[in-house]
């Protein structure tokens, strides 16, 4: 299927701010496009449109040449002859038919004769890898196994977009690693376009070839996973997307404050205005803990921060500190022995500090200046 197209849509029921605020998104051929954000953002409402279950209250929707949803032209293609496919966050399967049935339903409905049925079926239970499953019921099934049922449904019916609404939200932490290793699977075999909405940053980060991050129907980033993570557009992509998400501290001329301390560094070591950055932010683990009496240098920055609380995960430390009234997380893989009270000597890398100006939105580190001295960076800490 070639790309689809959403141009200028808005969604609105008519009280209240708009579900969809004149969103534009373009979802290439071949693509793993996720839809992330907090619960009220509109991204179930986009795949409800893109499918045809919502109408636009303005705005267009095309795939390639074809107008799917034009409120300006009055055109409007039904669900059923958009040729997708859409997968719900419930399953829907019918409680009363096997397996078997429940996967031919839609062939059936298209009246498939019986045995290309049989044929597709088979195919998409051995795909799914339910086949020993057939015959069984979904009461007799465990949660993963309904979600493979439920693709497997859809795969039957060969649409060519996959719409996902939120599969995996109802599975425990084991299946939905499962699945989303399944997913990653079907996109690779299949090459389907797949439409995938998501309030779990880790599922778009590990399926996605593309997110699109939303806020309060409005699109807010549109990247592949990694620029989304390592260039975040705003502080809201910034502070969603991570775990734990970015600290972000104001970055004010109180001396004692984690944006005073970063203020005085960029003041030394790069060229942009530091009047224009409004907050900084740094990744819990872009900060690494060094040993007392390591130096920055011009493109590291070493600061100290008091211990709250040491909070380890198994693969990873979590340290909650405080530098003056900021309070902000490092992660370190390496175990960390501090308690409660001590003082650490914490570095990060220059390059990744993130800057933000007063509306939010990201802005660029200035060049490295050159006659910067070691002695100057060692000052700050």
């Amino acid at each position: 299927m070639p790309t689809i197209t959403l141009q200028s849509v808005s969604k609105s029921y008519g009280v209240g701010p708009r579900a969809v605020d004149n969103l534009d998104l373009t979802i290439p051929d071949g693509s793993f496009t996720c839809l992330l954000g907090p619960s009220g953002c509109g991204k179930t409402t986009t795949l409800r449109m893109i499918a045809g279950l919502e109408h636009p209250s303005d705005g267009s929707i095309t795939v390639g040449d074809r107008v799917l949803d034009s409120v300006a032209q009055g055109t409007f293609v039904p669900t059923e002859k958009r040729g997708m496919g859409l997968v719900f966050q419930n399953y829907a399967l019918w409680p009363h038919l096997s397996v078997r049935r429940n996967v031919e339903f839609g062939l059936r409905v298209q009246k498939v004769a019986a045995p290309e049925r049989t044929a597709r079926v088979d195919a998409a239970l051995k795909m799914m890898q339910i086949e020993q499953a057939a015959d069984r019921y979904p009461s007799q099934l465990s949660g993963g196994q309904q979600q493979r049922v439920s693709l497997a449904r859809m795969l039957a019916v060969n649409p060519s977009v996959l719409l996902l609404d939120e599969p995996l939200s109802n599975l425990d932490a084991t299946l939905r690693l499962e699945m989303r290793a399944e997913l990653k699977r079907l996109h690779e075999e299949t090459g389907h376009t797949i439409v995938f909405v998501t309030h779990d940053q880790l599922e778009a980060m590990t399926l996605a070839t593309q997110v699109a991050v939303m806020k309060d129907g409005v699109l807010q980033q549109l990247a592949p996973p990694l620029e989304v993570y390592h260039r975040p557009a705003n502080t809201f992509v910034a502070a969603f997307v991570g775990s734990p998400p970015m600290n972000l501290a104001p970055c004010d001329s109180d001396d004692s404050s984690l944006g005073g301390y970063a203020r005085r560094y960029l003041t030394l070591t790069q060229t942009r205005a530091i009047d224009d950055v409004a907050t900084i932010g740094v990744r819990p683990e872009a900060i690494r803990v060094v040993e007392d009496g390591h130096l920055g240098t011009e493109n590291e920055w070493v600061f100290e921060a008091q211990v709250r609380a040491v909070l380890p995960t198994g693969a990873a430390w979590t340290v909650s500190v405080t530098v003056g009234a900021t309070e902000l997380y490092l992660v370190s893989t390496d175990e960390v022995s501090a308690a409660s009270g001590e003082v650490l000597r914490c570095a990060v890398k220059r390059k990744a500090i993130h800057l933000f100006g007063a509306d939010g939105n990201r802005l660029d580190l200035g060049n490295d200046r050159q006659l910067v001295r070691n002695e100057a960076a060692q000052w700050i800490s």
